[in-house]
């Protein structure tokens, strides 16, 4: 990857922009609106969002607020667990494209799956919302589909009952949890995996090992963790509502890390680790 606009191939021909902008934590109304028009005046062409966010409406509109064209912007939402099932999660499409403001969404993700502490059916209601998930792709309302924080199991499981194998995997990945794994099964099964809290949620910053790589090449800690990601074959999704830091973000691609920098990151101790997995994620995620 030279350039922030250099993308991935998803196995279905869609081509997905290297780095993402992602919104998590991105206040409603202003705050969002203005920040994504900045992350794209500062080059980004891939915003991603979620229903559960609660500023799909202000991402929209920083979009629409901005002087590209629709088509040249690469937008990814997710389902939120509420609306889990075939007609709950036809609707929820509906609703994010409505928020959004647009006629087709770019990528369409189930933000969390659904597990066996929430129903001993865990892995039909997942194919059934899979199935919107398929039919509104047939439709063109989604260019792509995919998953986000599923395990191996949870991706079995769905494949064993859908007609369209899920494209992506959106994971928690970054200098000090890397989910080796779930990574090589993403990859093994065709997915894309895209990684987000690349900085740990911010707790990586202060690490001293990073900061020793960042001095020589005179890069930010942030920046090291980004270029990180890219070349561990992720995409890699960056957050910041700072216009600096925006740009700052983007200033990933005239450097490489050695084989041994990279080593040296992949070892690290766990840091930063939301604590978020499937079986134990967040109590609203688990309805």
């Amino acid at each position: 990857m030279n350039k922030l606009t250099d993308s991935f191939e998803l196995y279905n021909g869609v081509k997905v922009p290297c780095v993402g902008y992602g919104t998590y934590l991105t206040p409603d109304g202003e705050v969002a609106k203005n920040s994504v028009v900045a992350a794209i005046n500062a080059g980004y062409r891939h915003i991603d969002t979620a229903f559960a966010y609660g500023n799909e409406k202000a991402v929209g509109e920083g979009i629409k607020a901005s002087v590209v064209n629709r088509e040249d912007i690469f937008i990814t939402t997710k389902h939120w667990v509420t609306m889990r099932g075939y007609e709950k999660a036809t609707e929820a499409i509906d609703i994010s494209l409505n928020n959004l403001g647009v006629d087709y969404l770019d990528l369409y993700l189930i933000h969390w799956p659904c597990v066996e502490k929430v129903s001993p059916d865990w892995a039909d209601i997942n194919a059934s919302t899979w199935r919107a998930f398929e039919d509104a792709y047939k439709a063109g309302k989604i260019r792509a589909i995919g998953v986000s924080n599923f395990q191996k199991k949870h991706y079995d499981a769905l494949v064993e009952r859908c007609e369209i194998k899920p494209m992506v995997n959106q994971i928690e990945f970054h200098p000090g949890y890397t989910q080796p794994e779930t990574v090589e099964y993403s990859k093994e099964a065709g997915m894309l995996v895209q990684a987000f809290s690349p900085l740990g949620c911010g707790a990586v910053l202060g690490n001293e090992t990073l900061a020793d790589i960042a001095k020589k090449y005179n890069k930010t800690v942030a920046q090291i963790c980004l270029r990180f990601v890219l070349q561990s074959g992720l995409n890699v999704l960056t957050k910041s509502v700072t216009p600096e830091r925006i740009i700052e973000n983007t200033k990933i691609f005239d450097f490489e890390l050695s084989a041994e920098d990279m080593a040296v990151i992949s070892a690290m101790p766990q840091v930063g680790f939301t604590g978020w997995l499937p079986e134990n994620a967040p109590a609203d995620a688990l309805v």
